[in-house]
């Protein structure tokens, strides 16, 4: 029993003592466990901390800091920058904590020409830089670049701003880079980096002119008055040339093509007039009546209106011309018929008598007389259907009057309508001399048969003069 009793004890001593060795191991690795954890823990922290430091901490400004360079709008409207016309630059810089600026210098690029007569260089500082000083520096010119020396060196990381008027760029325009220096009070010179580059939009020779005249004293007292300024604005008329122009071109466009398509189909028309066959007459007849009994002007909308409502869609510049070309026709269809009609008969029949055929006579006796007649009638008629492609204006065809009237309902001037009459004068006023001419050299050659007492020998008769139909009379 004793035996028994000592091992049973001895036992339970040894667990006890194993089980409080085993904890004093578990406690041990626990708080190593903690102590690692805790270690990370610290690193960690310590690593976010140093990062946020440099996060937060204040960067140095590098050098002199460019804040903006900038032009004032000088177009009509908009925010365009042009070039050949004068406009200010402003250009605001801010210096480093530590730089104490002497001077600022400034290059504008070739061909740029300024003044420095209110040139203007204003120091900031305080809260929002709301505190401003005035500085009249020293002024240097040395071709575009123009330097400034301050009285005295300014405080450390103070703002500056500089305006130099009387700045014209050049008239082609395109990305002016400035550059620049600046001095500080030790003397050393430092480039200035970042400075943006400003977009000068292109103006034509028209453009400057009309800028020059702006300028003129007389054109204001000009334009002082009322009625001139309304119908006789010198500025319009030179900055309404270059845009009607476009329009004049068109308008020539049209007529260049439809007048040459109306010959043929006014002659065929003339020959089925004139023809044996009561079919052809009446065909030609009945397209003749129409065309000559309604206004084009009611013809051009039927068939810029009508048309794309029956599906049918033409280019309006084509569509133009069409309906030009159908018009002149008819009124040369009848051109063409008195032309015929005017050669005497006897010339015919002297033609047949001599073997020739129908067709023969008509080719090489009755048309070659009969253009030759003709050709101051087809001159007005010219004339006539090119000042008729102002009805096209009606229907958005971009031609003479179309943009006479864009610009109108942008100024409230009719100058406009007066520099798109000139225009039509260009083209109208020699041509009508032309057809005077040639009208006086016809007649004159029949009445040249009578010698006078000068003894010139009388000219050959050139044929009978085909008068203009009456209907386009009045609008020449």
């Amino acid at each position: 029993m004793e035996i028994r009793g000592t091992s049973r004890f001895d036992a339970i001593r040894r667990g006890s003592a194993c089980r409080g060795a085993c904890s004093k191991d578990a406690r041990r690795k626990g708080i190593l466990v903690r102590m690692r954890s805790l270690g990370t823990t610290v690193l960690a922290c310590v690593a976010l901390a140093a990062c946020l430091a440099v996060t937060v901490a204040p960067i140095q400004a590098q050098a002199l800091e460019v804040e903006k360079l900038t032009c004032r709008p000088n177009g009509d409207s908009g925010s365009d920058v042009l070039g050949g016309t004068e406009t200010r630059i402003t250009w605001e810089v801010q210096a480093d904590v530590d730089e104490a600026l002497k001077g600022l210098s400034i290059t504008v690029p070739a061909g740029t020409t300024y003044t420095t007569e209110d040139l203007r260089v204003t120091m900031l500082s305080g809260e929002d830089l709301m505190d401003r000083e005035f500085i009249e520096p020293k002024m240097e010119e040395d071709g575009e670049t123009l330097r400034l020396t301050f009285p005295q060196a300014a405080p450390a990381g103070r703002f500056f701003r500089l305006e130099l008027y009387g700045v014209v760029f050049p008239a082609a325009g395109g990305d002016m880079q400035c550059t620049g220096t600046y001095t500080l009070e030790d003397g050393s010179e430092h480039d200035v980096e970042g400075i943006p580059a400003v977009t000068v939009k292109g103006v034509t020779p028209f453009d400057q002119f009309k800028t020059f005249l702006e300028e003129q004293a007389w054109v204001q007292a000009w334009n002082s008055n009322t009625f001139l300024r309304l119908f006789f604005n010198p500025v319009l008329i030179v900055s309404s040339l270059p845009i009607i122009f476009t329009g004049f071109l068109m308008s020539l466009a049209i007529v260049l093509v439809a007048f040459p398509l109306a010959i043929p189909f006014g002659f065929i028309f003339a020959l089925m007039r004139i023809s044996k066959s009561k079919i052809l007459r009446a065909i030609a007849g009945v397209y003749v009546n129409l065309i000559r009994g309604t206004p084009a002007f009611l013809q051009i909308y039927i068939a810029f209106f009508g048309l794309p409502l029956a599906g049918i869609n033409i280019d309006n510049y084509a569509l133009g011309v069409i309906v030009m070309a159908m018009n002149s026709a008819a009124y040369l269809c009848e051109i063409f018929r008195a032309g015929i009609q005017s050669i005497p008969k006897g010339q015919s029949e002297a033609a047949r008598s001599l073997g020739m055929s129908a067709t023969q006579t008509m080719v090489s006796i009755i048309i070659p007389q009969t253009f030759r007649n003709v050709i101051p009638t087809l001159t007005s008629e010219f004339i006539l259907l090119y000042k008729d492609t102002s009805l096209l204006a009606a229907v958005g065809v971009m031609e003479i009057v179309m943009y006479a009237k864009t610009i109108v309902a942008t100024t409230g001037s009719i100058t406009p309508y007066v520099v798109a009459a000139l225009f039509y004068l260009v083209v109208t006023l020699p041509l009508a001399r032309v057809v005077s001419m040639l009208e006086a050299r016809l007649t004159g050659a029949t009445a040249g048969t009578n010698a006078g007492p000068t003894g010139k020998k009388p000219q050959k008769s050139a044929g009978t003069v085909v008068p203009t139909p009456p209907d386009h009379i009045a609008g020449l």
